[in-house]
């Protein structure tokens, strides 16, 4: 029995179920996106395992990557590769996590799959040290750099009330499918970056928004495009003196991920991983309030997964 066939029987039989963040179960499904009911769950919170086999449990409880992946289709997967430093300083989203995500889209069909981000650190280095450009060559994805504002190009964002408009990189404009999948941390200036705010990467002027009311930019984005789906990485969990940390003794290791078509409700859940509320966090809670997605947990079926 192969990895992926043991986790669809573990899944299906129930062996792989366990109580996992105490999130309420619920018998109703949220409402966006529109194909939403289509979907066994809203949300799937696995732990336990490595991040690969997470992502496997938790992509085939929701169906498989061909629910979102068609064939033919161009994938853009967004990690956060933003600062040079080795994955057990956990900065940056996990190599073979997003690895795993690649090999499966390139299953499903896809006709690309290409991996970027506008780093905070030199890109080059950040991309090695990272060890997710290595992840992705290996699985058969296209790094991409985001360092020219060339690259970039001039959005309206019809939703945003301080961000009006942006300049976003082209890779995401031409993208058939969009996986956000960033990695859960403590943040200096919003407490803590997960999904919404890991999309300032596809942005080239992020200064911006930190001059005009972080947190209502980081919602306001968030309208422009939603993800096709939202896989947060915490594997390793940067537990203070974020973003880019001091050192190892900044982390602890969860062992966990969270992933799920609705960008709110994936923030949410990986903010009570953190230990803290989901209304603790100001952009989650105005994404809430212009309903671009579900921060109520109570509202969302859930499937927990232990391995």
């Amino acid at each position: 029995m192969n990895r992926r066939d043991f986790f669809k029987k573990a899944i299906t039989s129930g062996i792989a179920a366990g109580s996992f963040l105490a999130f309420p179960k619920a018998n109703r499904f949220w409402s966006t996106p529109s194909n939403a009911s289509s979907l066994p769950y809203d949300l799937v919170a696995v732990r336990g395992g490595e991040p690969d086999t997470m992502f496997d449990a938790a992509i085939n409880a929701l169906g498989g990557i061909g629910t979102f992946v068609p064939r033919g289709s161009r994938v853009l997967v967004k990690p956060n590769i933003g600062w040079d430093v080795p994955p057990e300083r956990a900065g940056n989203t996990h190599p073979a996590l997003v690895g795993a995500i690649i090999a499966q889209c390139l299953d499903a069909g896809a006709s690309k799959v290409s991996v970027f981000d506008h780093t905070c650190d030199n890109w080059r280095r950040c991309y090695k040290n990272s060890g997710i450009d290595a992840a992705v060559k290996k699985a058969g994805g296209e790094m991409i750099s985001g360092d020219s504002q060339g690259y970039y190009k001039t959005v309206t964002v019809p939703s945003g009330l301080r961000l009006k408009e942006a300049e976003v990189h082209q890779a995401l404009l031409d993208a058939d499918v969009f996986i956000n999948v960033p990695i859960l941390k403590h943040h200096s200036s919003t407490m803590l970056t997960i999904g919404m705010k890991n999309l300032m990467g596809v942005v080239w002027d992020r200064w911006f928004w930190h001059r005009n009311d972080l947190h209502q930019c980081i919602a306001d984005f968030s309208s422009f495009r939603k993800p096709d789906l939202t896989v947060v990485d915490a594997y390793n969990v940067m537990k203070r003196n974020g973003p880019r940390g001091v050192g190892v003794n900044d982390v602890v290791s969860m062992k966990a991920q969270v992933v799920s078509r609705d960008p709110v409700a994936a923030d949410a859940a990986a903010t009570k991983l953190f230990g803290m509320e989901p209304g603790d966090i100001r952009h989650i809670k105005i994404a809430s309030q212009m309903n671009l997605g579900q921060m109520n947990l109570k509202h969302l079926a859930i499937n927990r997964i232990k391995l």
